[in-house]
């Protein structure tokens, strides 16, 4: 499936327009506003600016939610350097060198250092992204229906494994999600289904009211009712002169490690579900085993603000690898993105680039747009940004509710959308409180549609007969890999709680 070279020029072409620059411009400036806020992040971000996007061109809305994506990944450095509060839960570990260096009155050197480090991750992940994703379509397209049910259901067993400390309680809101994903017209018979009576429902919930109550008013409603909001924030003063400034010679001193932390990034977004949180420990760990001197990680030093912010930015392109081959999004931003496109008419899959490969290409060139936008942005306005990083989420919770209000109002309709958000806002909620994985349930649920299709052909070829799945050996190495991965990580979960209960 070679993808013709006027195909590739038409996409760059269509996305490099002034209107969309100024989308991709737009979308990152808001996203590390977002990041740099504690309490907020880039998929609620995302989430709230979904119904923005229902009168935009796909190429300036998912230029505009990619914009998001990339930007709240380095605003979250801001506040974990500057006030030992990460913005977004992958810059936890930042906070392990960069507020130390903040507070030796070098605030600016680690500022600079995050952030290009955060772009030189990305741009990694963008690239592979670019080279991976023609040859591994191609795989994926040599795949039957029963193959590519298969890898969804390790791609769940996965994430359930992976996320959160319980893989039953994952495979649980991972079956909430597939359920609720469920309602609305069954596609083979047109006929209702799990609505209850109301015809609101025959077209299925919809996305923007489920995203938005769970994942952004349940995290409100859930950090207000846990008292994890402050109402004040303590910042380290900005540094000046010499503390403030990085040079092209710091920089490349620690180009090996930007490097293997953009590695480790790329191949953990690769996999769904696993996260930037989960990369950017790992980036750590291993550029403090890598070091020549790692008694000074935690103490301050540049190279662990590298490693760290690297790691966790490469995720971004790497995520949308599965996304834009297998119809998979390897975590929730990647989620509201494969949603976005569903608005608009397009299904990620293995036929995606053979189908619409002019807009992938577009999709691709803005993902470069926004790195060149990180990069002249977050140069432009890191004191900016280290202001807005003072300002408790206490005080934006109000707007962001009348946003959520809005968003609904427009997506459904009218009032049956409010009635949904307050719905699924106290279920977001209830999963946190009850610790299950919101993470998993809203990819369950974007999945949830795509994922029966495959499936429904797959019982027809198998006459949902299990022995007729030896047929399939590829599809049954993914269900073993997937099932055996589960019982594995709950029994030495269950392992480990107990040691730790004995200690």
């Amino acid at each position: 499936m070679p993808v013709e070279l006027d195909i590739i020029i038409l996409g760059i072409i269509d996305a490099v327009s002034v209107w969309n620059i100024l989308l991709v411009a737009a979308g990152v400036t808001l996203g590390i506003l977002v990041g740099a806020i504690p309490g907020l992040n880039g998929p609620m971000a995302i989430a709230i600016a979904v119904p923005a996007t229902f009168y935009l061109e796909p190429i300036g809305a998912i230029g505009f939610l990619v914009g998001i994506m990339k930007g709240a990944t380095v605003g979250g450095a801001v506040p974990a350097i500057l006030m030992n509060t990460p913005g977004t839960p992958d810059a936890m570990i930042t906070t392990l060198d960069g507020h130390p260096l903040a507070l030796k009155g070098k605030s600016g050197k680690a500022l600079k250092m995050a952030h290009l480090s955060s772009v030189t991750g990305d741009t990694f992940s963008d690239i592979v992204l670019f080279v991976a994703a023609a040859p591994l379509s191609i795989l994926a397209m040599m795949m039957g229906p029963v193959e590519q049910a298969a890898i969804i259901f390790f791609s769940i067993c996965v994430m359930a494994g992976l996320i959160g400390d319980n893989p039953l309680r994952g495979l649980v809101a991972a079956s909430f999600g597939f359920v609720l994903a469920s309602v609305g017209q069954a596609p083979e018979e047109a006929t209702p289904r799990l609505t209850f009576g109301f015809p609101e429902l025959e077209d299925g919930i919809p996305l923007v009211a489920v995203g938005m109550g769970v994942l952004v008013l349940g995290q409100i409603a859930y950090a207000i009712a846990e008292r994890q909001v402050s109402t004040r924030g303590r910042m380290v003063p900005p540094s000046i002169g010499a503390d403030a400034q990085l040079s092209f010679g710091e920089y490349m001193a620690v180009k090996k490690t930007m490097f293997r932390s953009a590695v480790i990034g790329t191949l953990i977004g690769a996999v769904p579900g696993i996260g930037t949180a989960l990369a950017a420990t790992i980036g750590y760990s291993a550029a403090k085993r890598a070091s020549k001197t790692p008694e000074k990680f935690g103490k301050g030093t540049i190279e662990g603000v590298a490693a760290t912010e690297a790691a966790n930015s490469a995720v971004s392109g790497a995520n949308l690898i599965p996304l834009l081959t297998l119809g998979v999004p390897g975590n929730v931003a990647a989620a509201f993105l494969l949603g976005a496109l569903i608005i608009h008419g397009i299904i990620p899959g293995p036929t995606l680039i053979r189908d619409e490969g002019q807009l992938v290409f577009s999709i691709f060139t803005c993902m470069a747009i926004a790195n060149l936008c990180n990069l002249i942005i977050g140069r432009v306005g890191l004191n900016l940004f280290g202001l807005v990083a003072k300002i408790s989420a206490i005080y934006i919770f109000p707007t962001v509710i009348l946003l959520c209000m809005a968003g609904a109002w427009i997506s459904s309709g009218g009032p049956v959308g409010l009635i949904l958000l307050g719905i699924f806002g106290a279920f977001g909620y209830l999963l946190r409180a009850m610790n299950f994985s919101v993470v998993i349930f809203i990819i369950a649920f974007v999945l949830g549609r795509i994922w029966e299709f495959p499936l429904t052909q797959a019982m027809i070829l198998t006459r949902s007969d299990p022995i007729r799945l030896l047929n399939y050996p590829v599809a049954v190495g993914f269900i073993l890999a997937g099932l055996g991965l589960v019982v594995f990580l709950f029994f030495f979960t269950h392992f480990e709680n107990n040691k730790v209960g004995k200690t």
